[in-house]
């Protein structure tokens, strides 16, 4: 969980590279479920790497997605703190993820859910290896860890703030797992997607509850 608040030389270095052309021609949710499935029937998943194991990654992710995006239910309270928002105070929320990643599949749906609830929100998405200039000035525990989400007020483009790459709770599960010397990655990634699927985005949306109050107010 994290909240940034801009200084000059982000403010600078961000507006450079995150200008208003760049944020038209990123892509919506929409496009980017689009983009997986053909990469996916191509044999492919996004980046460079086509392996079995990245597309069984791809293949899971949209499976994930799919479902999150017909189970998703907004919680009341989480409601109203989207609605908060006047009309002078739209973001834009940029997403650096990749089509392999299971974080990724398991948080931008919500992310897109709280899209669609509001009309002060403007969600675009951009992949990581394609924009490392911009990955690397959001930097997780000095790692390229997506999905990393960068909010812009949608008129200045200054930094608002950012979230990513998961839930506190989700966070610090990877940061014990780390500790274990020699640790068996892959049934860690298999606890990590059962925590996800018994949580049904709760701890997210709760989290997003904190960080719109935050950012409505250092938006005003």
């Amino acid at each position: 969980l994290t909240l940034r608040k801009n200084t000059d030389m982000e403010t600078q270095s961000i507006t450079e590279i995150l200008n208003k052309e760049f944020i038209a021609q990123a892509i919506n949710y929409n496009q980017y479920l689009s983009l997986l499935n053909e990469l996916f029937e191509a044999g492919k998943t996004t980046g460079d790497d086509h392996s079995e194991a990245m597309l069984n990654y791809a293949k899971m992710n949209l499976q994930r997605m799919n479902r999150l995006n017909k189970t998703i239910a907004l919680t009341e309270e989480l409601k109203a703190a989207i609605h908060q928002f006047d009309d002078a105070n739209k973001m834009t929320w940029i997403v650096i993820t990749e089509g392999w990643c299971g974080d990724a599949a398991q948080n931008i749906p919500l992310l897109n859910k709280i899209a669609e609830e509001s009309k002060q929100i403007n969600l675009k998405l951009i992949l990581r290896d394609e924009n490392l200039s911009i990955m690397d000035q959001f930097l997780t525990n000095g790692g390229r860890s997506i999905p990393k989400m960068i909010v812009l007020d949608s008129e200045s483009l200054d930094l608002i703030g950012t979230w990513g790459p998961r839930p506190e709770v989700a966070q610090n599960m990877v940061k014990e797992f780390k500790k274990i010397p020699d640790g068996n990655y892959p049934e860690f990634q298999k606890e990590l997607q059962l925590w996800y699927a018994k949580d049904k985005t709760l701890s997210q949306q709760t989290e997003f509850i904190s960080l719109l109050k935050a950012w409505n107010s250092s938006n005003n």
